[in-house]
Protein backbone atom coordinates (compact mmCIF):
# COMPACT_ATOMS: atom_id res chain seq x y z
CA UNK A 1 0.00 0.00 0.00
CA UNK A 2 0.90 3.26 -0.89
CA UNK A 3 0.51 5.76 1.03
CA UNK A 4 0.68 9.81 -0.10
CA UNK A 5 0.41 13.40 1.78
CA UNK A 6 0.91 16.37 0.45
CA UNK A 7 -0.65 19.85 1.46
CA UNK A 8 -1.54 21.45 -1.96
CA UNK A 9 -2.27 24.84 -0.89
CA UNK A 10 -5.54 24.96 -2.31
CA UNK A 11 -6.73 21.99 -4.28
CA UNK A 12 -8.81 24.22 -6.75
CA UNK A 13 -5.86 26.60 -7.83
CA UNK A 14 -3.30 23.49 -7.91
CA UNK A 15 -5.98 21.21 -9.56
CA UNK A 16 -4.01 20.67 -13.15
CA UNK A 17 -1.20 19.90 -10.80
CA UNK A 18 -2.64 17.69 -8.49
CA UNK A 19 -4.43 15.76 -11.20
CA UNK A 20 -0.88 15.44 -13.17
CA UNK A 21 0.40 13.72 -10.22
CA UNK A 22 -2.20 11.85 -8.90
CA UNK A 23 -2.74 9.90 -12.66
CA UNK A 24 0.67 9.59 -12.84
CA UNK A 25 2.06 7.96 -9.51
CA UNK A 26 -1.65 6.40 -8.81
CA UNK A 27 -1.02 5.66 -4.73
CA UNK A 28 -3.17 3.62 -2.89
CA UNK A 29 -4.29 6.64 -0.91
CA UNK A 30 -4.16 9.99 -0.92
CA UNK A 31 -3.97 12.81 2.19
CA UNK A 32 -4.42 16.16 0.90
CA UNK A 33 -3.98 19.53 3.92
CA UNK A 34 -4.80 23.02 2.85
CA UNK A 35 -7.45 22.35 0.82
CA UNK A 36 -8.73 26.02 1.29
CA UNK A 37 -12.57 25.16 0.04
CA UNK A 38 -15.90 23.67 1.74
CA UNK A 39 -16.97 20.07 1.38
CA UNK A 40 -18.88 20.99 -1.60
CA UNK A 41 -16.11 22.67 -3.69
CA UNK A 42 -13.99 20.02 -3.16
CA UNK A 43 -13.29 18.88 -7.30
CA UNK A 44 -14.11 14.89 -6.72
CA UNK A 45 -14.78 14.26 -9.99
CA UNK A 46 -11.29 13.71 -11.35
CA UNK A 47 -9.97 11.76 -8.60
CA UNK A 48 -13.46 9.74 -8.13
CA UNK A 49 -12.51 8.99 -12.59
CA UNK A 50 -9.30 7.70 -11.17
CA UNK A 51 -11.28 5.33 -8.92
CA UNK A 52 -10.87 6.97 -5.80
CA UNK A 53 -13.28 7.30 -2.66
CA UNK A 54 -13.18 10.63 -0.65
CA UNK A 55 -14.06 11.67 2.63
CA UNK A 56 -13.80 15.67 2.64
CA UNK A 57 -13.30 18.04 6.05
CA UNK A 58 -13.28 20.95 4.36
CA UNK A 59 -13.61 25.24 5.52
CA UNK A 60 -13.98 28.03 3.24
CA UNK A 61 -10.97 29.93 2.34
CA UNK A 62 -8.23 27.88 4.93
CA UNK A 63 -7.53 24.83 5.93
CA UNK A 64 -9.23 21.54 4.64
CA UNK A 65 -8.19 17.83 4.86
CA UNK A 66 -8.90 15.39 2.66
CA UNK A 67 -8.44 11.20 2.41
CA UNK A 68 -8.89 9.75 -0.78
CA UNK A 69 -8.39 5.72 -1.00
CA UNK A 70 -8.85 3.12 -4.21
CA UNK A 71 -10.20 1.00 -1.25
CA UNK A 72 -13.31 1.49 0.51
CA UNK A 73 -13.04 4.06 3.96
CA UNK A 74 -14.44 3.25 7.09
CA UNK A 75 -15.12 4.33 10.49
CA UNK A 76 -14.43 8.18 8.79
CA UNK A 77 -13.45 10.71 11.61
CA UNK A 78 -13.46 14.61 11.29
CA UNK A 79 -12.31 16.97 13.41
CA UNK A 80 -9.08 16.68 16.20
CA UNK A 81 -10.67 15.34 19.35
CA UNK A 82 -10.35 17.12 22.52
CA UNK A 83 -11.89 20.59 21.99
CA UNK A 84 -15.43 20.88 21.01
CA UNK A 85 -14.75 25.11 20.37
CA UNK A 86 -12.24 24.28 17.45
CA UNK A 87 -13.72 25.09 14.41
CA UNK A 88 -10.61 24.36 12.36
CA UNK A 89 -10.79 21.62 9.45
CA UNK A 90 -7.65 20.47 10.72
CA UNK A 91 -7.81 16.39 10.93
CA UNK A 92 -9.35 13.65 9.61
CA UNK A 93 -9.16 9.76 9.97
CA UNK A 94 -10.51 6.65 8.15
CA UNK A 95 -9.40 3.25 8.16
CA UNK A 96 -8.63 1.79 4.67
CA UNK A 97 -10.31 -1.35 4.44
CA UNK A 98 -8.90 -5.00 2.77
CA UNK A 99 -7.72 -7.83 4.21
CA UNK A 100 -5.25 -5.66 6.52
CA UNK A 101 -6.79 -2.46 7.54
CA UNK A 102 -4.98 0.18 7.78
CA UNK A 103 -5.80 3.43 9.76
CA UNK A 104 -4.66 6.98 8.49
CA UNK A 105 -5.07 10.11 10.22
CA UNK A 106 -4.29 13.16 7.50
CA UNK A 107 -2.88 16.17 9.62
CA UNK A 108 -2.99 19.43 8.88
CA UNK A 109 -0.63 21.01 12.31
CA UNK A 110 -1.24 24.99 12.98
CA UNK A 111 1.49 27.20 11.56
CA UNK A 112 1.83 29.37 15.32
CA UNK A 113 2.96 32.39 14.05
CA UNK A 114 3.78 34.77 15.34
CA UNK A 115 5.50 33.36 18.33
CA UNK A 116 3.96 35.04 21.74
CA UNK A 117 0.57 34.81 20.18
CA UNK A 118 -2.77 32.82 20.70
CA UNK A 119 -1.94 31.58 17.55
CA UNK A 120 1.25 29.78 19.06
CA UNK A 121 -0.80 28.78 22.34
CA UNK A 122 -3.72 27.02 19.63
CA UNK A 123 -0.58 25.44 18.32
CA UNK A 124 0.93 23.87 21.02
CA UNK A 125 -2.63 23.01 22.81
CA UNK A 126 -3.69 21.56 19.27
CA UNK A 127 -0.21 18.95 19.52
CA UNK A 128 -1.25 18.10 23.13
CA UNK A 129 -4.71 16.71 21.82
CA UNK A 130 -2.78 15.19 18.76
CA UNK A 131 -0.89 13.44 21.30
CA UNK A 132 -3.36 12.31 23.40
CA UNK A 133 -5.27 10.80 20.11
CA UNK A 134 -2.01 9.03 19.37
CA UNK A 135 -1.71 7.53 22.82
CA UNK A 136 -5.56 6.40 21.87
CA UNK A 137 -4.39 5.08 18.47
CA UNK A 138 -1.82 3.31 19.48
CA UNK A 139 -3.58 1.15 22.04
CA UNK A 140 -5.25 -0.30 19.41
CA UNK A 141 -2.68 -2.20 18.68
CA UNK A 142 -3.33 -1.47 14.55
CA UNK A 143 -1.82 -0.54 11.72
CA UNK A 144 -1.59 3.15 11.40
CA UNK A 145 -0.22 5.92 9.56
CA UNK A 146 -0.15 9.88 11.01
CA UNK A 147 0.66 11.78 8.04
CA UNK A 148 0.24 15.34 7.09
CA UNK A 149 2.11 18.47 7.39
CA UNK A 150 3.12 18.77 10.89
CA UNK A 151 4.45 22.72 10.74
CA UNK A 152 7.51 21.51 12.80
CA UNK A 153 11.31 21.20 11.85
CA UNK A 154 12.40 18.86 14.36
CA UNK A 155 16.05 19.09 14.09
CA UNK A 156 18.86 20.97 12.39
CA UNK A 157 19.17 19.18 10.38
CA UNK A 158 15.43 19.17 8.73
CA UNK A 159 16.53 22.81 7.54
CA UNK A 160 18.97 24.03 4.44
CA UNK A 161 19.62 27.24 6.87
CA UNK A 162 18.50 26.46 10.55
CA UNK A 163 19.44 29.51 11.86
CA UNK A 164 16.65 31.38 9.49
CA UNK A 165 14.01 29.44 11.27
CA UNK A 166 15.17 30.46 14.89
CA UNK A 167 11.98 33.24 15.20
CA UNK A 168 9.63 31.05 13.47
CA UNK A 169 7.06 28.80 15.25
CA UNK A 170 7.56 25.58 13.71
CA UNK A 171 11.49 25.64 14.86
CA UNK A 172 10.90 26.46 18.71
CA UNK A 173 11.79 24.28 21.49
CA UNK A 174 8.31 24.33 22.35
CA UNK A 175 7.46 22.94 19.18
CA UNK A 176 10.29 20.63 18.74
CA UNK A 177 9.52 19.31 22.32
CA UNK A 178 5.89 18.33 21.33
CA UNK A 179 6.99 16.67 18.50
CA UNK A 180 9.36 14.65 20.16
CA UNK A 181 6.94 13.72 22.75
CA UNK A 182 4.64 12.37 20.02
CA UNK A 183 7.61 10.10 18.68
CA UNK A 184 8.64 9.04 21.97
CA UNK A 185 5.06 7.58 22.54
CA UNK A 186 6.55 5.17 19.91
CA UNK A 187 5.96 6.63 16.34
CA UNK A 188 8.40 5.98 14.18
CA UNK A 189 9.49 8.43 11.30
CA UNK A 190 9.19 6.86 8.32
CA UNK A 191 11.85 8.95 5.67
CA UNK A 192 14.50 8.50 9.20
CA UNK A 193 14.01 4.87 9.18
CA UNK A 194 13.87 4.27 5.35
CA UNK A 195 16.21 6.49 3.84
CA UNK A 196 17.20 9.67 5.94
CA UNK A 197 19.72 11.18 3.62
CA UNK A 198 20.70 14.79 4.31
CA UNK A 199 19.22 17.94 2.25
CA UNK A 200 16.12 16.03 1.98
CA UNK A 201 13.14 18.66 2.08
CA UNK A 202 9.68 18.79 1.59
CA UNK A 203 8.67 22.41 1.44
CA UNK A 204 10.46 25.46 -0.08
CA UNK A 205 9.27 29.06 0.15
CA UNK A 206 8.15 31.02 -3.29
CA UNK A 207 10.99 33.85 -2.11
CA UNK A 208 14.23 34.48 -3.74
CA UNK A 209 14.76 31.07 -5.80
CA UNK A 210 14.35 28.82 -2.88
CA UNK A 211 13.63 25.79 -4.59
CA UNK A 212 16.38 26.48 -7.11
CA UNK A 213 18.62 26.90 -4.39
CA UNK A 214 17.36 23.88 -2.45
CA UNK A 215 16.47 26.23 0.83
CA UNK A 216 14.11 23.81 2.28
CA UNK A 217 12.58 22.39 5.13
CA UNK A 218 11.05 19.05 6.14
CA UNK A 219 7.50 19.48 7.73
CA UNK A 220 5.85 17.28 6.27
CA UNK A 221 5.74 13.45 7.45
CA UNK A 222 4.48 9.84 7.87
CA UNK A 223 4.28 8.76 11.54
CA UNK A 224 3.95 4.90 12.06
CA UNK A 225 2.59 3.11 14.62
CA UNK A 226 4.88 -0.54 15.57
CA UNK A 227 2.86 -2.24 13.57
CA UNK A 228 2.83 -0.21 10.46
CA UNK A 229 6.69 0.45 11.27
CA UNK A 230 7.49 -3.25 11.16
CA UNK A 231 5.60 -3.54 7.46
CA UNK A 232 7.41 -0.01 5.72
CA UNK A 233 9.31 -0.64 2.65
CA UNK A 234 9.93 2.68 1.26
CA UNK A 235 9.69 6.76 1.89
CA UNK A 236 9.90 8.67 -1.37
CA UNK A 237 9.69 12.57 -1.45
CA UNK A 238 9.09 13.62 -4.82
CA UNK A 239 10.68 16.48 -4.73
CA UNK A 240 10.85 17.40 -8.67
CA UNK A 241 6.78 18.30 -8.11
CA UNK A 242 7.51 21.72 -6.94
CA UNK A 243 9.47 22.59 -9.86
CA UNK A 244 5.95 22.09 -12.74
CA UNK A 245 3.74 24.64 -13.26
CA UNK A 246 2.18 26.14 -10.52
CA UNK A 247 3.39 24.49 -7.82
CA UNK A 248 2.68 23.91 -4.12
CA UNK A 249 4.79 25.03 -2.21
CA UNK A 250 4.87 21.41 -0.70
CA UNK A 251 5.71 18.41 -2.67
CA UNK A 252 4.03 14.49 -2.11
CA UNK A 253 5.83 12.51 0.63
CA UNK A 254 5.01 8.75 -0.56
CA UNK A 255 5.15 6.08 2.23
CA UNK A 256 4.95 2.52 1.01
CA UNK A 257 3.69 -0.45 3.26
CA UNK A 258 4.00 -4.09 2.87
CA UNK A 259 0.06 -4.75 3.63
Amino acid sequence: MRIATWNVNSINARLATVERWVAQELPDVICMQELKCVDEKFPAEPFERLGYNIAVHGQKTYNGVAILSKRPLEDVSRGLPGDDADDHARYIEAVISGPQPVRVACIYLPNGNPVGTEKFSYKLGWMKRLEARARDILALEEPTALVGDFNVIPEPRDAEFPKNWEGDALFQPQSRAAFRALKWLGLTDAYLEADGAPGAYSFWDYQAGAWQRNNGIRIDFALLTPQAADRLKACVIHRDVRGWDKPSDHVPVVVELDV
